[in-house]
């Protein structure tokens, strides 16, 4: 649910397809926003679409604005974050991210609300109760704090963040929204070295 994320989306996805093999790719989910049933106030709604017309500009992504109009907003990501988690545990993590991402910033819909994630998991043909149990389940709820346990491990402080753990090594990889080259070649340097 960060729309810097989403305009990072055609650098990473192209990102991906070149890494070496030997590179594993390790999703971590961030938080960013917790927990809150309270509507975002006006004026931070106007401040979120700002960064989202900042990032259409920058990085060409698309935005459906409609969100601010017929949507509820409010500041909590964390519900999100748990959907990925509850789908990875149905090998769909990567759908679900996909999924989120699109209803989001496309479909105008708000993954703020469990509802709404359950309708992604319906669409994605997933298990539905079991994703549904485990989306406010204990054990997702450890696996969160654990995710946010390595965000803090790895020294990840904004979003999108790449870090390339090596041998107990830890390297930033700087974030390229236009191109996937300098971090491919950033990575394969770091490899070599």
């Amino acid at each position: 649910m960060c729309s810097w994320c989403w305009g990072f989306r055609e650098s990473w996805d192209n990102l991906q397809k070149a890494l070496p093999a030997a590179v594993n790719v390790v999703n971590v989910v961030g938080g960013l926003a917790p927990d809150s049933k309270e509507p975002m106030p006006f004026e931070q709604q106007q401040i979120i679409a700002g960064y989202w017309a900042d990032v259409s500009e920058r990085t060409g992504a698309e935005f459906n604005f409609d969100f601010w109009k017929n949507c509820y907003p409010r500041r909590s990501t964390y519900p999100a974050c748990r959907a990925v988690l509850s789908a990875c545990k149905q090998n769909a993590e990567q759908a679900m991210i996909d999924a989120i991402q699109h209803a989001y910033y496309l479909r105008a819909m708000n993954p703020s609300d469990n509802s709404t994630l359950i309708v992604l998991a319906t669409e994605l043909d997933l298990d539905v109760q079991s994703f549904t149990d485990d989306l406010v389940s204990i054990e997702i709820e450890n696996e969160l704090q654990r995710n946010f346990s390595i965000r803090r491990e790895l020294n990840v402080r904004s979003f999108p963040s790449l870090v390339l753990a090596q041998g107990g090594t830890v390297t930033p990889i700087g974030i390229d929204y236009g191109s996937h080259m300098p971090m491919l070649e950033a990575i394969c340097g770091s490899l070599i070295g």
